[in-house]
């Protein structure tokens, strides 16, 4: 969890004086006297010993690695492929996504189960950074270890799915969110729909810790609660984390949220350690933050509770009735194609008996935009069997790229995914659309702040004489640079391109106080900051081939704070399709 404020920096500070309680000290709850039957418990038990043995990788992991997992260290890079290995292994597609905004550049890592129906989404996360202060093992080992079991559980049970299941590890909490805020960003308005709720697990076995739910009273918060109910807990609003966590981030895009924590730098009052046990007056975690975070600052049972209601979430919300007797998978290939209007592209789906007898399936799409058809040939097959799919375009048929949702429909429903581009036409105009993009020829065809232009000997460019000198100034202002450009449609590469150079004469090697934010139409590409300052200029590339065949802004946003100044420094901008 990222720390607030510096008053509460200061609080911490005062709490991590305390020392940790001995692992007998873990708090337990009073035995409850008429706990709720709760109807999903033939939700599997999650081992707390399986979740315990991912704890103590996270721990070597960080011993071997300078005794800590912060974002961007040799530790955490260390702890993604720990738990990217052992979900590929169990068969999920997994997704490295580079937070390229973040202070520490780092991987997020998307996991999803493909079952379930593409456009129901139920997620789970959690941060799998730390602090450079130690290894980070309650903070948020113990979150990333109960959603990687859960996981691997979820993958071993196979059972049917109504919703499909997406968890997600992220970089960067602890500096502001911000690996969750850059995957949050990067969904359509379409995708972003599709996410039922997202659920958020961030120090889940504090030694003295509470019992506490992220907006508890709501429907979304309904399964955790019901199983911490069923153990006589009674939990409670973590008001502590309102703000300060990963579901922020999915908050503020109007996705409904929940999770459970335990609790961090804050107190136990003497009401919740009569109800919860523990030491009232007492931080939840006394080693928030600090090189005790090690494996013996984990409260097993808190821990156990906490990875046996996230099983009981994902078995309430998006689990049927069992593995059918009869059961098939369905997949494509390839799994992303693209057709020109007018024309017709096409893919192979195959289907495999995974349990029981051969059925047939008939075979469906969904998810094609206007203008565009999809058919199969034959409509139906027997698992075991495969069809053509047939995407064809119309003249007049939307361009972008979409996803398909390939339905097998027999005993159960199972689907998989196929991304489609569709573009303009079938020949390739290419070239280099921006204009100007050495700033040699005056201003024209860009739109900027009064200034930014400029030929001054005191930033030099990188070729030439001219570039974009944005902010620098030492002061609060905001500087402003962008050009409408037309993508060519039909070409196979798209890469917008440009140097930037960065200095600055801020002091802090923490705090992003001065950022350059890089656009095209809504879509943020990319978030630069005085963190970023290096010695003369740096290639920054992307990939736009998303906004072939359109007209969009692209647009260069500087904002600097009260005091000592951060220069963005742009020149030679290119956007290049081939």
């Amino acid at each position: 969890m990222k720390r607030r404020t510096l008053a509460l920096a200061a609080v911490t500070a005062v709490t991590l004086a305390l020392a940790a309680p001995p692992a007998s000290a873990a708090p337990t709850a009073r035995p409850a006297t008429a706990a709720p039957a709760v109807a999903a418990l033939a939700a599997p038990d999650v081992s707390v010993t399986n979740v315990q043995a991912h704890l103590a990788q996270f721990q070597s992991i960080a011993t071997s690695n300078g005794g800590n997992r912060r974002a961007g260290s040799a530790g955490y890079t260390a702890s993604v492929s720990y738990v990217k290995s052992k979900l590929q292994a169990a068969g999920y597609t997994v997704t490295e996504q580079t937070c390229t905004s973040c202070t520490y550049q780092g991987n997020n890592v998307i996991a999803e189960w493909p079952q379930g129906p593409s456009d129901q989404v139920v997620m789970f996360g959690s941060h799998l950074d730390g602090v450079a202060a130690g290894p980070g093992i309650n903070d948020n080992g113990s979150g990333s270890a109960v959603l990687l079991e859960n996981a691997l559980v979820l993958a071993q049970q196979n059972p049917t799915m109504t919703k499909r299941v997406r968890f997600a590890w992220w970089n960067g909490e602890e500096q502001g969110l911000q690996g969750s805020k850059f995957y949050v960003n990067s969904l359509t308005t379409a995708q972003k729909g599709y996410i039922k709720g997202y659920y958020n697990f961030d120090m889940v076995a504090s030694t003295n810790g509470g019992y506490f739910i992220n907006r508890v009273t709501s429907d979304t918060a309904a399964p955790l609660k019901a199983y911490w109910d069923s153990l006589g807990l009674s939990p409670e609003e973590n008001t502590e984390g309102q703000g300060r966590s990963d579901d922020y981030s999915f908050q503020q895009a109007s996705i409904p949220t929940s999770g459970y924590a335990m609790g961090a730098s804050a107190r136990k009052t003497s009401a919740q350690a009569s109800k919860w046990g523990g030491t009232a007056n007492s931080a939840y975690d006394p080693c928030y933050h600090s090189s005790c975070d090690t494996t013996s600052n984990i409260n097993a049972t808190g821990l156990n509770r906490s990875a046996d209601g996230v099983a009981y979430a994902i078995w309430d919300l998006a689990v049927g009735g069992g593995t059918p007797t009869n059961d098939f998978s369905v997949a494509v290939s390839p799994t992303a194609g693209s057709v020109v209007r007018g024309a017709s592209t096409t893919a192979t789906v195959s289907t495999a008996t995974t349990s029981g007898s051969a059925q047939t399936v008939a075979l469906s799409a969904s998810g094609a935009p206007s203008g565009v058809t999809v058919s199969f040939s034959p409509s139906s097959v027997t698992s075991g069997g495969s069809a053509t799919m047939t995407v064809s375009a119309s003249s007049t048929a939307t361009l972008g790229t979409f996803t398909l949702t390939v339905t097998g429909t027999g005993s159960a429903t199972r689907t998989a995914s196929y991304s489609l581009t569709v573009t303009g036409t079938g020949s390739c105009a290419g070239g280099q659309v921006v204009g100007n993009g050495g700033f040699e020829s005056g201003t024209t065809p860009w739109t900027a702040t009064s200034g930014v232009i400029t030929n001054s000997s005191s930033q030099p460019a990188r070729t030439g004489s001219y570039k974009a000198w944005l902010n620098g100034n030492g002061s609060t202002s905001t500087d402003t640079l962008s050009q409408s450009v037309t993508v060519p449609a039909g070409c196979a590469t798209y890469t917008l391109a440009f140097y930037l150079h960065i200095d600055t004469t801020e002091r802090t090697t923490s705090v992003a106080y001065d950022k350059l934010v890089v656009q095209v139409g809504t879509t943020t590409l990319a978030t630069y900051s005085n963190l970023n300052a290096a010695s003369g200029y740096v290639l920054r590339s992307f990939d736009v081939g998303a906004y072939a065949g359109q007209t969009v802004t692209l647009k260069f946003t500087g904002t600097e704070d009260s005091s000592l100044q951060t220069s963005f420094v742009v020149d030679d901008v290119t956007l290049q399709a081939s």
